[in-house]
C-alpha cells in the first residue's frame, strides 16, 4: 500500500483512458500529458498504460508502507525522499515507512507519479483513470486514503535517469489545421495571428484562451450548432470569442462551432501551460495528424 499524508490543489489517479465508450456518452479522460505518464511507468519497468498519479502544481506527500519503487515525470516539482531532495525522471527507491513528498513546480502544470507494479484501484469501464466531467472513475485523493500496489512487472527498469527537457516556461506553439466548422468565423485564420494565453479558467475538461496580442476570432453566427462529435485536441469558439482547448475529460458532443483542431503531439504541450503563459498557434503542416484518434 501506499499511504497519503499530503495532498495540493488535486491529485487524480490516471491511466492513458477508456477509449471505446463513445456510443455509451463516455470519453476517454486518462491522463492530461500522456508522454509524461508513459515516461514514468517506463522507468519503473511498468507497461506504459498502469494507472499513476497525476498530480497538479505538486504538494504530494506518499509513505510507502514496504519497499517500493517509484518515479516522478511532467512538471518538474522539486521532490524529497524523508527530506533528501531526488532526482526528477530518475528511479527512487523508497524502503517501508519513506515518504516521497513533492514540493510545487515552477514550470509546467501537471506532474505525475508512478509506482512499480502500478496503483491498483478497481477499474471502471477498463480504465482506473478518474473523469472530473463525468465523475467517473476513483474519487480525487485525500489525505490518508491508501492506495494499493498492483503485481510488479516481469520487466525491469532499464535507465536510472531520463534526461527530459523541462515544460516551456515562455511562449508554447501549437499546431493546428482549421475546421470542420472555420466557416463560421468571418475570419478563422485569425487563429494564427498574434498571440493567446491560458486563462485562469483552465481544467482538465479544458484550457480556455485570452487575446494578448492580434485580432479578435469573430463568429459570423451567434447561433449553436445542432450537437455534433468533438475530439480531444479540438477549439470550439463561444460566441465570447474566448476559444476553449478541450483536454483529457472534454465533452464528447457540443454545440459551438470548432474552429480548428490541435494536432495530437502538441495536445500534452497545452496540457502543461500554466495560466497567463503565451500560446501561438501555427499552421499544420499536409498530413500532420490533427488527433491521433480514430
Amino acid at each position: 500500500m501506499i499511504v497519503v499524508e499530503q495532498v495540493g490543489p488535486l491529485a487524480t489517479i490516471q491511466d492513458l483512458g477508456r477509449p471505446g465508450w463513445f456510443d455509451s456518452g463516455v470519453g476517454p479522460s486518462g491522463a492530461a500529458d500522456r508522454s509524461s505518464l508513459r515516461l514514468a511507468n517506463r522507468l519503473v519497468g511498468n507497461p506504459e498504460g498502469h494507472a499513476a498519479i497525476e498530480v497538479l502544481l505538486g504538494g504530494l506527500a506518499l509513505r510507502a508502507e514496504e519497499h517500493a519503487t517509484f518515479a516522478v515525470t511532467g512538471a518538474p516539482a522539486p521532490a524529497a525522499v524523508d527530506g533528501t531532495p531526488v532526482g526528477h525522471a530518475s528511479v527512487l527507491e523508497l524502503e517501508a515507512g519513506q515518504v516521497l513528498r513533492l514540493g510545487y513546480a515552477s514550470v509546467g502544470l501537471r506532474s505525475y507519479v508512478a509506482v512499480r507494479g502500478g496503483v491498483d484501484v478497481p477499474p471502471v469501464l477498463g480504465s482506473r483513470s478518474r473523469d472530473t466531467m463525468s465523475g467517473l472513475g476513483p474519487e480525487p485523493l485525500a489525505k490518508r486514503d491508501r492506495l494499493p500496489i498492483g503485481p510488479s512487472p516481469r520487466t525491469l527498469p532499464t535507465v536510472e535517469f531520463a534526461p527530459v527537457a523541462e515544460p516551456p516556461a515562455g511562449l508554447v506553439a501549437v499546431h493546428a489545421l482549421l475546421g470542420p466548422r472555420d466557416d463560421w468565423f468571418t475570419d478563422a485564420a485569425a487563429l494564427f495571428d498574434g498571440v493567446w494565453e491560458i486563462s485562469t479558467d483552465t481544467d482538465r475538461i479544458g484550457a480556455r484562451l485570452e487575446r494578448r496580442t492580434g485580432p479578435p476570432l469573430t463568429r459570423k453566427d451567434k447561433a449553436e450548432l445542432p450537437t455534433e462529435g468533438v475530439t480531444l485536441g479540438s477549439i470550439q469558439a463561444p460566441p465570447s470569442g474566448q476559444p476553449v482547448v478541450f483536454l483529457a475529460d472534454h465533452p464528447i458532443t457540443g454545440g459551438y462551432p470548432v474552429v480548428a483542431v490541435i494536432i495530437d503531439a502538441d495536445v500534452d504541450a497545452v496540457a502543461q501551460a500554466r495560466p497567463g503563459q503565451p500560446v501561438r498557434f501555427v499552421r499544420a503542416v499536409s498530413g500532420q495528424d490533427p488527433t491521433g484518434h480514430a
